[in-house]
């Protein structure tokens, strides 16, 4: 009897595991970024909110876009940008690229060329709880705009 449950949830698993990573499926997230650490010294800590929207052109590759808040001691500024995430296998785990536009104030601007590294930990069949690791590379100044961080996020596929 034991086998058979273990068998019966071994093929429900397998059926409803059936690939939130499939051509077609939609995407909408949200995420606080958090310890968001530049190598500037003036502006070292940040603290934003970022949301996400994406559709699978592929299996496993999703374009999406994005609109973000950051905060610092300084100043704050918001971002628009655009990009992709690849999923490796059906794990969950993801690499992201992209690029950004960045407006600071209205005489400085910047665009950043984001990468990161993360995980999506399934809660059910359709939301996830989605740690990362990113780095912003800034085009225009590499020392004092550039930052590396950690956020976490929740996501929805559907």
């Amino acid at each position: 009897m034991k086998k058979m449950m273990l068998c019966a949830l071994m093929m429900m698993v397998a059926i409803c595991a059936k690939a939130q990573f499939e051509a077609g499926t939609k995407y909408v997230g949200i995420s606080a970024t958090n310890l968001g650490l530049s190598y500037s010294s003036s502006e070292r800590f940040r603290l934003g909110l970022e949301a996400n929207a994406g559709y699978f052109v592929a299996d496993k590759v999703m374009l999406r876009a994005n609109i973000s808040y950051n905060h610092t001691r300084i100043v704050d500024d918001f971002a628009l940008g655009v990009g992709g995430r690849y999923y490796f296998r059906e794990n969950g785990i993801f690499m992201g690229a992209g690029a950004e536009f960045c407006h600071f104030t209205s005489n400085n601007n910047d665009v950043q060329v984001p990468i990161e590294l993360g995980y999506a930990f399934y809660l059910n069949h359709y939301i996830t709880v989605e740690p990362a690791l990113y780095y912003k590379m800034s085009l225009d100044d590499f020392s004092d705009k550039s930052s590396v961080g950690l956020k976490i996020g929740f996501g929805v596929y559907f």
